[in-house]
């Protein structure tokens, strides 16, 4: 069987953490050492639609997708068009991303940010803490039981936020052990990249008591995000709609009504 995107995606990563040989402990020691974070989850619970807008530069599936785009110039429109909160990709080869981008973006605006990774290592957890994030992204799909509860905790511990992401009931099962107040269901699989649009709804029902709650992938418009907020979710994230719009201002201003 060929080597699905999430497979090379997950071995890139990995190779790259082995290869790591920084002190935990001093990573730790830094992180907990930075001014508190902006609150990323508090800054979805509010009235209406949270509206958490990506930084983009393409994808594994659809390739450029904005290549040339200027971060800071980016986070200014989504922050204008009433942006909750910012994503910002930092892999460098799948998605053409960097620190410096989130670095960029952050520097720009209020907002707090989500580091938009695939964090495989427990240095990848400070690493975000360090370039600036206010939470880190954990995918369950890519972690077993043991490593996503312990980079929770580390997340927690050193003042981030945690974007617990799951594609199905197993996964929602297995953030709600960890302790995950912090879930998005991602409608896109990772296995082939194609988008279930009926995903997330079906999933909330099962959500624990009290998460905050995001619906990633699949968000074309202010119908979509509309039908998503009318079965409970929080906040929506979008990354391909607002970034290839031509003018994302206008498209988060858009999603940020409904």
């Amino acid at each position: 069987m060929s080597a699905t995107y999430l497979d090379k995606i997950l071995a890139a990563h990995r190779k790259e953490s082995l290869a790591d040989d920084r002190s935990l402990d001093e990573l730790i020691e830094r992180a907990r050492a930075l001014p508190p974070s902006r609150g990323f989850a508090d800054a979805l619970c509010r009235d209406g639609l949270g509206v958490i807008a990506e930084i983009k530069r393409r994808s594994p599936s659809k390739g450029d997708l904005f290549p040339d785009l200027v971060p800071a110039d980016v986070a200014r429109a989504y922050e204008r068009g009433g942006a909750s909160c910012l994503s910002v990709l930092t892999d460098v080869e799948f998605f053409g991303g960097s620190p410096e981008d989130l670095a960029e973006a952050r520097a720009a605006v209020s907002l707090p940010v989500l580091r938009k990774d695939f964090t495989v290592s427990a240095r990848d957890v400070c690493d975000a803490r360090l370039m600036g994030a206010d939470a880190v992204l954990l995918i369950v799909a890519a972690l077993d039981d043991e490593h996503l509860g312990w980079y929770h905790d580390l997340a927690v511990g050193i003042g981030l936020d945690v974007l617990v992401e799951v594609h199905d009931a197993t996964e929602l099962d297995r953030a709600a052990k960890v302790g995950a107040t912090l879930i998005g269901v991602n409608q896109r699989d990772l296995v082939t990249f194609a988008v279930d649009t009926e995903r997330a709804a079906a999933l909330h029902p099962r959500m624990p008591a009290g998460a905050v709650t995001v619906a990633e992938s699949g968000v074309g418009g202010p119908e979509d995000a509309a039908a998503l907020r009318a079965v409970g979710y929080d906040a929506v994230l979008v990354g391909e709609s607002v970034v290839t719009s031509g003018d994302p201002e206008a498209a988060v201003r858009a999603l940020a009504s409904v």
